[in-house]
């Protein structure tokens, strides 16, 4: 598809790149769509597992708040571990008054979910998205993972279609989530941002059913599913069940959830850590809706790029 020439701005919160290759054919692709990618610097970055110290690796998301000229798009390279250790020294004020009105979109999944919540507690939306290696430096990249992405950062309302198990869904609420490990992760800290009325869409990858049900229980026994008005689940992928597991599987989660929460709970959408996903704002206002089978997820009050 053809897209206006944009402005992309590497950051690295979270782990060190390992497959080097991957990321500099994510850039080779953006700048043969004519984009300019700046801050190539910290592909390379490594301290240990992570991308860079700390000081650093928050130093290129604080930056943003100072920043004269701000790109149009900052851009995650990979997830894995390291985006917690950064949460007590993010600056939040200067990030959402700078942040918070512009039509710049942060985007990454994974491990940067964190950071991504942590910045929606304070009125900084984001978009859950492909990252540099993993998505557009992917050997075959996912025409369906582009198309979704472009349409997300250009689109003032965008619709979401997928097909579901048979229920009937019609609401509305606040679209929030992301990574569910990294979610869980944050209950009872300063950096989990309190949706009511919320619309939770979810996903994770390596996660055996029954840690996503662990999961899922304590976001349950905290409190926070209670002030939830439905549950989209995306991509669960890379668990291996054995004859220990004797039918016990992921849908078997969802059942358990929808009995103890009353909630409905939507699967099926391709969302998180597969080579097709879709690209999510989180803290754009959606309307949820099931029938035959059929879901969609309407989506407004989100930032876009001009």
């Amino acid at each position: 598809m053809s897209v206006t020439p944009r402005t992309v701005h590497l950051i690295a919160p979270s782990g060190y790149c390992h497959n080097q290759e991957a990321a500099w054919l994510g850039v080779e692709r953006l700048r043969a769509q004519g984009h300019q990618v700046n801050n190539t610097d910290v592909i390379a970055r490594r301290d240990r597992r992570f991308a860079g110290a700390d000081e650093v690796r928050v130093q290129d998301l604080n930056a943003l708040a100072e920043c004269p000229t701000l790109p149009d798009i900052v851009l995650a390279v990979r997830g894995g571990y390291g985006a917690t250790r950064l949460l007590p020294h993010i600056d939040y004020a200067g990030l959402s008054a700078r942040l918070r009105d512009q039509p710049l979109v942060l985007c990454g999944h994974s491990d940067f979910t964190a950071i991504q919540l942590a910045l929606l507690r304070h009125g900084v939306k984001s978009v859950s998205g492909p990252m540099l290696a993993g998505n557009f430096g992917a050997e075959t990249l996912a025409d369906f993972t582009v198309e979704h992405f472009w349409r997300a950062l250009t689109s003032p309302e965008l619709t979401l279609e997928w097909q579901t198990e048979a229920q009937s869904v019609d609401l509305t609420g606040t679209v929030w989530g992301g990574n569910l490990a990294m979610i869980a992760s944050l209950v009872g800290t300063p950096w989990m941002p309190d949706v009511p009325d919320g619309i939770l869409v979810i996903e994770d990858v390596n996660e055996h059913p029954y840690k996503v049900e662990r999961m899922m229980l304590q976001l349950a026994q905290s409190g926070v599913l209670a002030r939830q008005k439905a549950i989209v689940a995306g991509s669960f992928t890379g668990a291996h069940l054995t004859d220990y597991d004797c039918g016990y599987d992921i849908e078997s989660v969802w059942t358990l959830v929808r009995k103890i929460t009353g909630l409905p709970v939507v699967t099926g959408l391709e969302f998180g850590h597969g080579w097709r996903t879709v690209t999510l704002p989180l803290g754009a206002q959606g309307r949820l809706l099931v029938e035959n089978g059929a879901a969609s997820l309407i989506l407004n009050d989100f930032p876009t790029l001009r």
